[in-house]
């Protein structure tokens, strides 16, 4: 007999996790479907040594930490965290959904997207040749920043990301420049005046025309944007960070309404979509004055959850306070 459970939440990034807690403090029968083999989500899979800042309670924390406080969190409730598994289908029934995936098949009275931008991967250079150098000289996932160490490092691309790794293995490489193909950068603004403060030798407005591997490093031809203008240099190792390219197939074929300009999850205020009992949280929702922030997606985890576990318990006791259900 297939498992039942009350909520199924797909996707294991720092929503679905907190909201995976959230749930157990709320007694719900709950489980966390995640496609990557460790828990955390995109920043913690590419990123694990980004420092993140907008989390209350901590001054800046590693993403892989905060991965495994947050999976250690959830855990401590009950919650089952299915890594490494994938939902291939889900399948309407009269009150409950059908949830098939690589490994299983689940019955579950509630759905809960936290997937984020759903399946992602780098944007790469548009360089053909470079596939013998990745993960060696050219980086579209951020290693342990020991395999900078002492080295010339060139940072690619104009966002908050781009920016952080660049502040990040300032201290550790032996230099470090940023290449943007924009005068301004993208990121916020106390992130571009940390950049102005730093020794980082910001790029302005390069594009990078050709890379070619050397005997030591690698040579990079940057083109001026705006005019014919070649620079060639000189680095160790090249970090590329031009964003992603997501796709969300588990949500092909359903009648789950999307935001017409950024296809997104179109939610109320209670994180309801416009089908029956699945409910979307985190970077994949859209909503007015919605902030793609983590401390954002940790708020509406437990909006979620309340409103389901209203849903399908009317007559149940509300939220508890936390404090109550951990005293010895």
């Amino acid at each position: 007999m297939t498992e039942m459970y009350d909520i199924t939440i797909i996707g294991g990034g720092p929503a679905g996790l907190f909201a995976g807690f959230y749930a157990g403090m709320r007694t719900a029968k709950t489980q966390i479907i995640e496609s990557l083999p460790q828990a955390g989500g995109q920043v913690a899979a590419l990123y694990p040594e980004k420092m993140i800042y907008d989390v209350g309670g901590y001054a800046g924390i590693k993403a892989a930490n905060l991965a495994k406080e947050l999976e250690k969190q959830t855990r401590l409730v009950g919650t089952e965290i299915r890594l490494n598994e994938t939902v291939v289908d889900i399948q309407a029934q009269a009150d409950f959904y059908h949830v098939k995936t690589n490994r299983n098949e689940y019955d579950t009275r509630a759905i809960l997207l936290a997937t984020g931008n759903g399946a992602f991967n780098p944007r790469k250079l548009a360089v053909e040749g470079l596939d013998h150098l990745e993960d060696k000289k050219i980086y579209y996932h951020m290693p342990d920043v020991e395999h900078f160490e002492n080295q010339d490092v060139l940072v690619a691309g104009g966002g908050d990301s781009a920016i952080d790794i660049a502040l990040m293995l300032e201290p550790i490489a032996k230099s470090i420049s940023l290449v943007h193909r924009r005068q301004q950068f993208r990121g916020m603004e106390r992130n571009v005046q940390h950049l102005q403060e730093s020794t980082v030798k910001v790029m302005t407005p390069y594009l990078i025309n050709g890379v070619r591997e050397a005997v030591e490093g690698i040579d990079v031809d940057l083109k001026e944007i705006g005019t014919e203008a070649l620079k060639a240099t000189h680095f160790d190792k090249l970090i590329v960070n031009y964003g992603f390219t997501s796709s969300n197939k588990i949500i092909k074929g359903w009648e789950i309404d999307l935001t017409q300009e950024h296809r997104m999850f179109a939610v109320d205020s209670l994180m309801h979509t416009n089908m029956k009992n699945i409910y979307a949280i985190g970077d994949g929702v859209e909503y007015p004055g919605k902030l793609r922030l983590i401390a954002t997606a940790f708020g509406e985890g437990p909006i979620a959850v309340n409103q389901i576990m209203n849903d399908l318990y009317p007559g149940k006791r509300g939220p508890v306070h936390s404090t109550s259900m951990f005293e010895k």
